[in-house]
């Protein structure tokens, strides 16, 4: 059974419906549907999925792309687009926000779950990495400080029993 806590973002409501219906067969919590741009970053605030199904093709004045990029670089969190879109300009736009997937319509479970299961393995991968990542540069740091110490006691003169050693 598959794990994820999923954000469906689709302006029309039957699609929308279909996918949720979807996820949950899958095994999937869906934290909610968005119909708009501006109702996905909202929504992705308040419900802080682990992944957002995003139509690139929304009503409103924030596009499926420009709430893609707002969602990344303020949550985190990975993208996979969901469209029936082939218009070249769209698509290249599409993909200059390096999205975790991208699933042409129409689609079924099986892809569905293929391209939700890559994109949150590489998510937490990526996740991973970057955590070991800032553990290494602390130790690193660590081992920094206590050489510039070491360096800096083995520098002063040697002081008799009892001196106190200047600061």
């Amino acid at each position: 059974m598959a794990e994820g806590r999923v954000l469906i973002v689709e302006d029309e409501h039957i699609v929308a419906m279909g996918i949720k219906r979807m996820l949950i067969t899958l095994g999937y919590t869906v934290t909610g549907i968005a119909s708009s741009g501006e109702d996905a970053i909202w929504k992705t605030e308040s419900t802080f999925p682990d992944l957002v199904l995003m139509d690139i093709m929304l009503k409103g004045d924030v596009n499926g792309i420009e709430a893609a990029k707002e969602i990344k670089a303020h949550f985190g969190i990975p993208v996979v687009y969901l469209t029936a879109c082939s218009e070249n300009k769209i698509v290249e736009s599409a993909w200059k926000t390096s999205p975790s997937g991208y699933i042409v319509k129409p689609f079924d479970e099986r892809d569905l779950q293929k391209s939700i299961d890559v994109a949150l393995r590489r998510h937490r991968m990526e996740k991973q990495s970057m955590e070991k990542d800032s553990e290494k540069q602390g130790t690193e740091k660590d081992s920094e400080k206590k050489e510039n110490v070491s360096e800096k006691i083995r520098s002063l003169p040697a002081n008799k029993v009892g001196q106190k050693v200047p600061e």
